[in-house]
């Protein structure tokens, strides 16, 4: 099992499948990773041998960050926002959508699960006893 920047990649996959497991790489990048290291991307994790995981793993270091340092800089970029008290980062320490999205409707993936509003309830009208006797 190959192990890079602190990930296991599954076995049975494709390397450029496989290097999107690793936060901060998506398919464009993964495929330029390979480029560089003159990696097959359709060759499987499996197949790979150690020099080959060694050239992967040598890019990646000298590319730029990626997993527990990349998650610590957009961290630390979000807490600058809240902290500076910019729109931005109001919208993050309510945990609302931050780039514009409307929130009338939908948003539910931020906001989470609906509220319940209490219900009234209709009391049955009571007959109005009349006064003419």
């Amino acid at each position: 099992m190959a192990r890079i920047a602190g990930v296991d990649l599954p076995r049975q996959k494709h390397i450029n499948i496989a290097l999107t497991y690793i936060y901060g790489i998506g398919q464009s990048r993964a495929v330029h990773i390979l480029d560089e290291a003159k990696v097959d991307p359709m060759k499987k994790v499996q197949d790979l041998n150690e020099e080959e995981v060694n050239r992967i793993r040598t890019v990646i270091e000298s590319e730029g960050m990626v997993e527990g340092d990349l998650r610590k800089e957009v961290s630390m970029n979000i807490k600058r926002l809240i902290e500076i008290g910019s729109y931005r980062g109001f919208r993050h320490r309510r945990n609302l959508p931050v780039r514009g999205q409307r929130t009338h409707t939908n948003a539910r993936t931020r906001k989470g699960p609906r509220k319940e509003r209490s219900r009234r309830r209709r009391r049955p009208r009571q007959k109005l006893k009349s006064s003419v006797q």
